[in-house]
């Protein structure tokens, strides 16, 4: 049976954090190691930020963000899905905005949109976008549920 979740919250930077904890929280699901489990954090807080200081630049009361996880698991070991969808200006152009340190906020201290670290944090990345309906980030990572074979002995976190 798949396993799965969605949640919806505020586009406010004190959810980032819960919105973290929250796909953390299920992702021990496929008994990560540390390190999958921070790897995954850093990615989800990348991805709601930018949906936080960039998507709705406009402030509303409206303005929400959702986050959907999906847990996969096979012969080959699991797979964490995640989603991570707004509804604001979108991007104008997706590969400009792939670019390291590329941002929206040119008079900010902002370092760019993240899209290079959930890139570097994750086994697999996607961006869908369309001016004035959105943005769609997409991410797996695979779990390593099983030691690996070099000997290496890995921190697991159980729920």
């Amino acid at each position: 049976m798949e396993n799965y979740m969605k949640l919806e919250i505020a586009a406010l930077g004190e959810n980032e954090s819960f919105a973290r904890s929250a796909v953390a929280a299920f992702a021990l699901c496929l008994n990560p190691s540390l390190s999958e489990l921070s790897d995954i954090k850093t990615a989800v807080s990348e991805a709601v930020t930018n949906c936080i200081v960039h998507a709705y630049a406009n402030r509303s009361e409206k303005d929400k963000i959702l986050i959907e996880c999906r847990a996969e698991e096979g012969a080959q070991g699991s797979i964490l899905h995640i989603t991570v969808t707004d509804g604001g200006c979108g991007i104008e152009d997706v590969e400009k905005a792939m670019q390291p340190f590329y941002t929206t906020l040119e008079n900010d201290e902002r370092s760019g949109m993240g899209f290079t670290i959930m890139q570097t944090f994750m086994d697999g990345f996607s961006l869908d976008s369309s001016r004035e309906k959105g943005t769609k980030v997409s991410m797996f990572r695979r779990i390593n549920a099983a030691p690996s074979n070099k000997g290496e002995i890995k921190e697991r976190v159980d729920a």
